[in-house]
């Protein structure tokens, strides 16, 4: 299956032009933690990509056959060494599916649409908006393309990037790993979910609470490494079968309780893995604990279906109902607020996915 990626095409001709897309961020309900080698994933996920907060990236290319990588980033109009020394080796893992950039002078552009400093992770947006660019330079060679090409090939690169960056080049909810619920599902890319999902979920919101601006205090790298040879690794694994099973049945009939229990099941598991682990690492913020206490008061007190999420870091994903917007805008205000840094929060919600610009 991986050969069917391999670009081959032997007339290559000379183009030039630019490709632009915005791509969303995405929040995992259950968590991919822990993978093998060229980023496959120890167990499948299940997110849903956002809409207010994404990546655009331009790539202006042209013809300029000298056999190696020829490249330049502007992140916000300014350079970015970091990120440059990490699209090298994002280059370097796919030049053998696309070996037609070797012959290309990319000027690559990049803005997000959320502060820099609100320690929200871009990877996933970043990467996902950078791949479909890629593919829009891959269509120009082979216009036969298939849609479904396009975008399974597009999933598969950003994977390369940023493993949950595959599910970013999906709207709504989306499945990345293989599961045994799921014939369609594989650990090379991302698919939407195959089952239809409750009306409840359909107009889901994730509102962020900016808990901490800093940059998280370990790569996602180095924590998929901790997993090797974690003394809870395979309860985890098994723990991971069960939350799937249980989220799988929650999103298709609609039961809030089940949804609740597991993603905030899962947040909170991720976060113990990593306490759990050698070194250890603590993430959370007392700010986080406070919010996470407040929820679960709210909850009780108003029978809300409010729950929460968190990635590898401090900041709360507050995720609720439609239905539920105006109170859970109250009880940000009133209570919640003056334990987000600088009193900031992103309200954002489910979203359609990435969009050619």
């Amino acid at each position: 299956m991986i050969n069917d990626f391999i670009f081959n095409l032997n007339n290559f001709q000379t183009i030039n032009g630019t490709s632009q897309w915005k791509s969303p961020s995405n929040i995992a309900l259950i968590k991919y933690w822990g993978k093998k080698t060229n980023q496959i994933p120890l167990n499948p996920s299940i997110s849903f990509s956002l809409k207010n907060c994404f990546t655009e990236t331009k790539i202006s290319y042209k013809t300029k056959k000298t056999g190696k990588l020829d490249f330049s980033f502007l992140f916000h109009g300014e350079g970015n060494p970091s990120f440059e020394d990490k699209l090298k080796q994002f280059f370097f893992r796919i030049e053998k599916y696309c070996p037609f950039l070797l012959d290309l002078e990319l000027k690559i552009e990049s803005k997000n649409s959320f502060p820099h400093s609100s320690g929200i992770a871009s990877s996933a947006s970043s990467y996902s908006s950078l791949a479909l660019c890629i593919m829009d330079i891959e269509k120009e060679l082979n216009p036969s393309m298939s849609k479904k090409f396009f975008f399974k090939k597009a999933s598969f690169l950003a994977r390369l990037g940023s493993g949950s960056a595959c599910r970013s080049t999906l709207g709504f909810f989306s499945i990345w790993g293989k599961s045994d619920f799921f014939n369609s599902t594989n650990d090379l890319y991302a698919v939407k979910y195959p089952n239809k999902i409750h009306d409840i979920f359909q107009g889901i919101y994730d509102t962020i609470l900016i808990v901490d601006k800093e940059k998280k205090e370990v790569s996602s790298t180095i924590g998929h490494n901790l997993m090797e040879g974690h003394s809870f690794s395979n309860d985890r694994l098994n723990q991971v079968k069960s939350n799937f099973k249980n989220l799988k049945n929650a999103l298709e009939t609609g039961d809030m309780d089940t949804f609740i229990k597991v993603v905030e099941l899962e947040a909170l598991t991720l976060h113990s893995m990593m306490m759990t682990s050698v070194p250890s690492y603590i993430l959370l913020k007392p700010n986080t604990i406070k919010i996470i206490n407040l929820i679960w008061k709210y909850r009780k007190e108003n029978n809300s279906k409010i729950c929460f999420s968190l990635d590898a870091g401090a900041n709360i994903h507050l995720i609720y109902p439609k239905k539920e917007y105006d109170s859970v805008q109250k009880l940000i205000s009133n209570e919640l607020i003056k334990f987000c840094e600088s009193g900031e929060f992103i309200n954002d919600m489910i979203g359609i996915g990435p969009l050619k610009l």
